[in-house]
């Protein structure tokens, strides 16, 4: 008795496809063999099941149900078929299932069965030609035996299989025997071989000669690998076997160090190749195969990472990671520390070596590691890549790097470079709608251009500096995209012919058993005739299809073989359907499908008819644009029309009938009374188009109109109509068309998806038409459509393959080149890995299946496309895409030159500002050294061209200023006086000096003042006017313009600003001011995959298929994963300046930042890096510091710029914490008062300051810039103050104290400019300075001190002097304003600067609050980040409580919403203290609180919005007093 497959296995769990098949299966037996370990079940079905899912029901059966018992489990199937299949048709959608049964059985089966050419002469009998072969003779009875069981046995057929043989065909000439070719071989072998380096160039040219005679080339190719192999061995040291040093006697206790001699020296090998340790002959394992402690073993691979480890005993441990390729591991030695310069010299990342000693499981990070190690050699790369061969080369026109999003895998440079290296004339890049790879690949030719004017240079000694200008690599990147196409130039009506709204129309609907109407059949016609707007006729029928209907279509449609077995067929059933449709117009949902099936049958049949067609989706889409979809049951709803038996051809065609009725009424109300007024009136919108379903095409940029126009393609694709992706309809394609060309792209392209639904050949020959080339790309790449179920045209390679070939007749037909691409996503077939891991991370089911998207050589695509014939596949592979690189000029995708924006007369205006406030301070007669300073600085800027900058940045401080917010000045601005006197930065950079505002008497260069000299103006005791008794003023910093702008003003400069984060967004906004609307844009980022993001998506990977992977390993892979692009995003503060005049798109594409269409903020397409030395960028950056500045003002009425910079109270903060009135144990231990002021706030950085000893205002400026610097502090400076080698004031601190003492030392002052400029960019630190060894001499010659050349190697970044000095200024305003205006200070640092403050926690008492703290101590280690910061901020609280200040209970009335304040003398938390309760939330209580009294609970939840959870928080707090849950009265209440 036969059960239910659900039934016999009730505990199965089954996902997908499998489940809904599983639905028809029972089982009719179940069995088990003798041995009790083979368990068959036999199950019937009346749907042929794939043989992928019996095997993948038998592997679930057994995980599932017996993974713990040793059990295989065997399905035997049978199929009850209808009588719709026979034989020959089974085998169509069989043909897959027997394959892969096939290969399971026989790897020969399989390929004697796919390359067999079969016919069906008879019904019931299958002709099988067989390749002759050896094989084939001998597996034949074997094949025909299985076939017959599969379909006699199985599906219940009586078939005959009959055999016979055939001779096999010679090879494909495909320019195999090409002499040209041969020749091409042998001179890569000998460049390639260490017997060909030792051949002259005679000896190789007579080889060559008899190779071409001889047509030897598989000597040639013998010669290659013979000569490798010894290269190998050589680079290797030999494989022999056996070890030829002997034993382990030179070892020291185990510990892998040098064999020593007497003097306990390490001792060398005579071997000049061994790096390290004793020399060896053993042969290398792969590290992939090395699973565990197997004791002793030799790898070889390159080098990964490099890394040190200090321990005691004068030792270090020196550790890195090798791959071969296969695995990578971790290798350690422990080494003296006097060797460890030699060995850090010796292996360094990229290095390729070769290394032999003992696996063992670290004990520190419990990582299989080779330890013990014996010996490190170096070698050669042993890796074997690909080269193309062919002495006429290919172009690749489809390229996609890292920048299509989260896609490609391959850096731009790289695939710029190999095909360089290939010999290819040139290489497109051709990302998914962006073009931000442009500048990468730019740089890469420009490098590659420059080394070929350097090697021109050197054959051409004579050459000119013209001369060189002109000369280039014969090689060029096309620059192009992968466009996201929408086809916009449809009719809502196709063929209109003026036809009245109130005509008469047949709306119709049909299902067919797959979506090709070459491949597929007709199984159900449904229609409904209207006249007049009203329903008067209907048309509905079955169509037997004489072919079995799929499964998935059952299911879809409920329509199965029995119920079509006795209905007419189609040759039928159309003439009377044509006749129920005579003279009306044709209308369905998506009516292109179903009027393909249509037209179609009609020519098979020979009726020629011509349709006028309207389509519903297109109509909903102009009369219904708020709805995101318009599928059938979406627009039904929409319009109140009901929807039953979904995908009933009857049901949807009555559905599609009312819908139509409703849209002739709506048409009516819209005055569009005949169908050209809906065509013309129902021009796709933007928002239309933005739903418009996108096909991909390939668009490059021809010539530099082309560039512009391609980039104006990007940014309206972006602005305008990005949904998802940036689509760009053809109407805009065709209006900026001007120097550019389009392909047909990939599968994906509208060309190759109307092929696969068998659009007719008119639409078709529209598509072509469209395009000026055709591609086509390897079967490999769209092989994935085989296995595709709802791809109903494509069942084998020969289906693709004939796609193609039907691409390249088209190309004939219409004189289009047809060029064939790799469609590449990286570089190589084993990249693939990254792109795999990329799209599991993802989430897509298929990623394991990636297909063969890789960069091909010439001969790889000319055997890819072998099967067009030799000529074809050469004029397909090389020539056509030859022809169209040759069409594309070499240009730039960066435009050339300097564009900043014009304001007339800046250079007088600033020039005059300059002067006046120059005047106003100094006087009428200046100082000679104000007057000296300003005309240098002035002239420089002028004469370079950035009087504008200054204006600029001049316009927007006064601005800020005017409105009430100060501004901090950032970098080396503050270096400059002009900007100084500008009003742009309050830095004054003069040597420290007084001055006198009311008579303007300067002193500049009394003994007093000179003993200031390097310090600050206000560290400078204070003194009184000689001439008017009045008290001077102290200024300056001593700061060098130098540093800004270089002494030739050859450095680009760079002002960048701090404005309030409160007034930022208005600065922005002022800059469309001051240039006009449209000048500027937000400067664009590009987000990428970083590390941390890659590592989880590589062991994620691994981890769920159940692979172990040791970290090392992940981190190689890691690095193929990262830098490829997320999302985009905008400089914080950055704003890019267009010239009035300029068009935006002749440098960059634009788009909104994120792809986010509900911002107005527009941000340029390219890394704003790319373009901001063309353009101007302004750094408007958000600030604390200012904010808080602004905030303190409101609260004491103190203006910011009256507080003295001298105050000793002030400065005490940095010593201790008396003029706070409290004790360092009043505070948790914390010895200064510096808590909560910027700069100086944090545990690193008060103990910076109290390993400094700062005494003046000036040593806070250099701890200002030992703190933002890298290694300049830790192992650097404090180690110099500490050991008393250098104090604070002598230490290097900030950039410019380099080049100042350098001066001071003799050394030449542009010299001294470009040895800061290299030391504080870390050039020095990371190996990269080539002049570093000569400046060191040059120094030493000056009595540089060896310890300040030492630090200057050590440093990775350093901070400006001037930007120290802003931040200081700022941060000590505040910190004046902790001492003397406390509450107001707590306040302003918890509206602004805390990160995590909790009312809950903080405002309870001190009591509580140190509770709190105590138990924070106690977790320090697990504290979450929100509690790292609430901590930070409990500090803040309890030193507030300390000096005796309370906090005020929050009063729901009179709180603010995000800001604190004082209340009789205690400070109000604002209401986003509670926890939980956001801005906008307690935005909305401070509205609703100006509406008067809450009633009750109730009524104060739905006048705030807030949750219940929130209002019990605050009723728990006593904030909302006796407030009552509702508004009703009780009748106690009245009592």
């Amino acid at each position: 008795m036969e059960k239910q497959f659900q039934e016999v296995f009730p505990d199965l769990r089954i996902e997908g496809g499998m489940a809904e098949l599983l639905d028809t299966v029972e089982v009719s037996r179940v069995s088990i063999n003798k041995k009790k370990d083979l368990l068959r079940i036999y199950v019937v079905s009346h749907q042929w099941i794939h043989k992928k899912y019996i095997y993948q029901l038998e592997r679930q059966i057994e995980e599932q149900l017996f993974s713990n018992v040793p059990l295989r489990v065997k399905i035997i199937e049978r199929f009850y078929l209808s009588r719709q299949y026979t034989p020959e048709n089974f085998l169509e959608v069989y043909r897959p299932s027997i394959l892969l049964e096939l290969k399971n059985h026989s790897v020969f089966l399989n390929h004697l069965f796919s390359t067999a050419e079969i016919t069906f002469p008879e019904t019931n009998k299958m002709h099988l030609v067989l390749v002759d072969s050896v094989v084939a003779k001998e597996r034949e009875e074997e094949l025909v035996h299985i076939l017959e069981k599969i379909f006699c046995e199985r599906c219940g057929f009586d078939l005959i299989v009959e055999t016979e043989m055939r001779k096999p065909e010679g090879e494909s000439r495909a320019m195999r025997n090409s002499e040209l070719r041969i020749r091409e071989e042998v001179r890569h072998v000998l460049a390639h071989t260490h017997y060909g380096e030792m051949l002259g160039e005679k000896e190789q040219n007579r080889m060559e000669e008899q190779a071409e005679a001889a047509g030897e080339q598989p000597k040639a190719a013998a010669a290659a690998k013979d000569g490798e192999a010894k290269k190998e061995k050589a680079a290797d040291g030999g494989r022999g076997k056996g070890f030829s040093g002997g034993g382990r006697g030179s070892f020291k206790k185990g510990k892998g160090s040098f064999g020593r001699n007497a003097d306990n020296q390490p001792r060398k090998s005579s071997n000049p190749d061994v790096l390290y340790g004793r020399d060896f002959e053993d042969e290398s394992v792969e590290i992939l195969k090395i699973g565990d402690e197997i004791g002793d073993v030799v790898i070889r691979g390159r080098v990964q990472s490099v890394d040190m480890r200090e321990i005691r005993n004068e030792r270090t441990i020196f550790m890195f990671t090798i791959t071969d390729f296969t695995d990578t591991i971790g290798v350690k030695i422990f080494v003296q520390n006097a060797e460890v310069p030699e060995l850090k010299d010796a292996i360094k990342k990229g290095a390729f070596i070769k290394v032999k000693g003992k696996t063992t499981v670290d004990a520190f990070d419990h990582d299989l590691t080779v330890m013990s190690v014996w010996g490190i050699k170096k070698i050669t790369d042993f890796r074997t890549g690909r080269q193309d061969t062919s002495p006429v080369k290919r172009v690749e026109l489809h390229c996609h790097t890292k920048m299509s999003d989260m896609d490609g895998v391959t850096d731009a440079a790289r695939l710029v470079q190999r095909a360089y290296e290939w010999g290819h004339p040139a290489i497109a890049i051709t990302d998914h709608g962006v073009v931000q790879s442009f500048p990468e690949a730019n740089h890469a030719i420009e490098a590659i251009d420059g080394a070929y004017r350097k090697k021109y240079q050197a054959e051409h000694p004579d050459a000119t500096k013209d001369e060189l200008k002109k000369v280039s690599a014969p090689f060029k990147v096309i620059y192009g995209m992968e466009a996201y196409l929408v086809d916009d130039l449809k009719d809502i009506v196709v063929n209109s012919k003026g036809q009245d709204i109130h005509g008469s129309y047949v709306v119709f609907d049909i299902e067919t058993t797959g979506f090709s109407p070459v491949v597929n059949k007709i199984i159900e016609i449904g229609a409904v005739r209207v006249e007049n707007g009203a329903i008067v006729d209907k048309f509905s029928t079955f169509v037997n299809p004489k072919v079995p209907i799929p499964f998935r279509i059952e299911n879809l449609t409920g329509i199965n073989d029995n119920m079509v077995l006795d209905a007419p067929d189609i040759e039928t059933v159309l003439p009377k359907f044509l006749e129920f449709s005579e003279g009306a117009v044709m209308v369905a949902h998506n009516a292109s499908f179903d009027m393909s099936f249509i037209e179609h049958n009609c020519v098979l049949q020979g009726i020629e008819r011509e349709f006028t067609t309207a389509d519903t989706v297109a109509m909903a889409r102009f009369l219904l644009p708020g709805l995101n979809r318009f599928k059938l049951d979406t627009v039904a709803k929409a319009v109140g029309v009901s929807l039953e038996n979904h995908h009933r051809a009857v049901d949807d065609a009555g559905c599609t009938a009312e819908i139509f009725v409703k849209f002739v009424k709506m048409l009516e109300e819209r005055n569009i009374l005949t169908l050209d007024d809906l065509n013309a009136q129902g021009k796709v919108s933007e928002e239309a188009v933005r739903k418009l379903p996108s096909y991909h095409a390939i668009i490059l940029a021809k010539n530099e109109t082309g560039r512009v126009n391609l980039y104006r393609l990007v940014s309206e694709s972006h602005l305008k109509y990005y949904n998802r992706r940036p689509k760009l309809p053809k109407s805009v394609y065709l209006k900026y068309q001007d120097g550019l060309m389009i392909g047909s792209a990939c599968e994906a392209g509208e060309l190759y998806q109307a092929i696969l639904r068998g659009e007719p050949d008119a639409a078709i020959a529209r598509l072509v038409d469209f395009y000026d080339y055709l591609e086509i790309q390897p079967i490999g790449n769209n092989a994935f459509m085989i296995k595709k179920e709802d791809v109903s045209a494509v069942e084998s390679e020969e289906d693709l393959k004939e796609i193609n070939r039907r691409i390249v007749k088209l190309g004939e037909q219409f004189h289009k080149p047809v060029v064939a691409t790799c469609d590449v996503h990286f570089m190589d077939p084993q990249d693939e890995i990254y792109r795999r891991i990329i799209m599991t991370g993802k989430g897509f089911d298929d990623a394991d299946e990636q297909a063969p998207l890789f960069l091909r050589t010439t001969e790889e695509m000319l055997e890819e496309f072998s099967y067009l014939g030799s000529e074809k596949a050469e004029e397909v592979v090389i020539t056509n895409p030859r022809k169209i690189s040759d069409l594309v000029e070499k240009i730039s995708p960066i435009r050339a030159g300097k564009f900043p924006p014009v304001i007339e007369d800046s250079d007088k205006t600033l020039r005059r500002i300059c002067y006046d406030r120059a005047h106003e301070i100094y006087g009428e007669e200046l100082p000679e050294i104000v007057s000296a300073r300003l005309e240098r600085e002035l002239n420089s800027i002028i004469s370079n061209g950035y009087a504008v900058m200054y204006i600029i940045a001049q316009k927007l401080v006064w601005k800020s200023n005017e409105d009430g917010y100060l501004v901090g000045s950032r970098g080396s601005v503050g270096s400059s006086f002009v900007a100084t006197m500008a009003g742009i930065t309050e830095v004054n950079p003069l040597s420290p000096h007084y001055y006198c505002e009311s008579c303007h008497y300067s002193e500049f260069d009394s003994p007093r003042v000179k003993e200031y000299v390097g310090r600050a103006g206000c560290d400078m005791p204070d003194a009184v006017c000689p001439n008017c008794g009045k008290p001077l003023k102290k200024a300056g910093f001593d700061i060098p313009f130098e540093t800004f702008l270089g002494f030739k003003g050859n450095k680009e400069p760079d002002i960048d600003l701090n404005f309030s984060g409160d007034y930022q967004s208005k600065a922005h906004k002022y800059t469309e001011v001051i240039f006009g609307a449209g000048q500027t844009f937000r400067a664009g980022t590009i987000g990428t995959l970083a590390d941390k993001t890659a590592f989880g998506y590589v062991k994620n990977y691994y981890e769920e298929r159940g692979q172990h992977k040791r970290n090392c390993e992940i981190d190689r892979i890691v690095e193929g994963c990262t830098g490829i692009r997320r999302t985009t995003g905008q400089h914080p503060g950055g704003i890019i300046v267009l010239p009035f005049g300029e068009d935006i798109n002749s440098f960059t594409p634009v788009q909104h930042p994120a792809n986010d269409m509900t911002t107005d903020t527009i941000t340029t397409h390219f890394d704003y890096h790319s373009i901001d030395h063309n353009l101007l960028k302004l750094d408007i950056l958000g600030h604390d510091d200012p904010t808080m500045i602004r905030m303190l003002q409101d609260l004491t009425g103190r203006d910011p710029l009256t507080i003295p910079l001298d105050g000793q109270d002030v400065m005490s903060l940095f010593q201790n914490t008396d003029a706070l009135g409290i004790t360092p144990e009043q505070i948790g231990g914390t010895k200064l008062g510096a808590l909560g002021i910027p700069e100086f706030g944090t545990d690193f950085a008060m103990q910076m300051v109290i390993d400094a000893k700062p005494k003046a205002f000036s040593d806070l400026v250099r701890i200002s810039g030992l703190s933002h610097g890298t290694n300049v502090w830790l192992g650097n400076a404090q180690d110099l103050i500490m050991s008393g080698v250098a104090t604070i004031s002598t230490a290097i601190c900030t950039r410019d104290d380099i080049m100042l003492y350098l001066i001071q030392m003799g050394v030449e002052s542009e010299k001294s400019f470009k040895i800061m400029e290299a030391v504080r960019k870390g050039m020095v630190a990371k190996g990269r300075c080539a002049m570093w060894e000569e400046w060191k001499e040059d120094m030493l010659a000056h009595n540089v001190p060896q310890w300040y050349i030492e630090s200057c190697q050590k440093i990775e970044y350093m901070f400006p002097k001037a930007h120290a000095a802003a931040y200081v200024m700022m941060a000590w305003r505040i910190a004046y304003c902790k001492i003397h205006y406390p509450l107001a200070y707590y306040g302003a640092f918890f509206s602004i600067r805390a990160k995590a403050f909790s009312y809950e926690i903080m405002c309870q008492g001190q009591k509580h609050l140190e509770s709190v703290m105590v138990d924070y101590k106690k977790r320090q280690d697990t504290l979450s980040n929100k509690e790292k910061d609430a901590m930070g901020d409990m500090r803040i609280v309890q030193e507030m409580y300390a000096r005796g200040f309370e906090f005020e209970p929050i009063d729901i009335f009179r709180a603010q919403s995000r800001s604190f304040q004082i209340v009789d003398g205690k400070l109000m938390p604002s209401l986003n203290s509670i926890d939980g309760l956001g801005e906008k939330a307690a935005d909305a209580i401070v509205e609703a609180a100006k509406d008067g009294p809450f009633l009750s609970k109730d009524d104060f939840r739905q006048r705030t919005k807030v949750s219940k959870t929130i209002i019990d928080l605050m009723d728990s707090l006593g904030l909302l007093g006796d407030l009552p849950e509702s508004n009703q009265i009780s009748i106690f209440d009245l009592v």
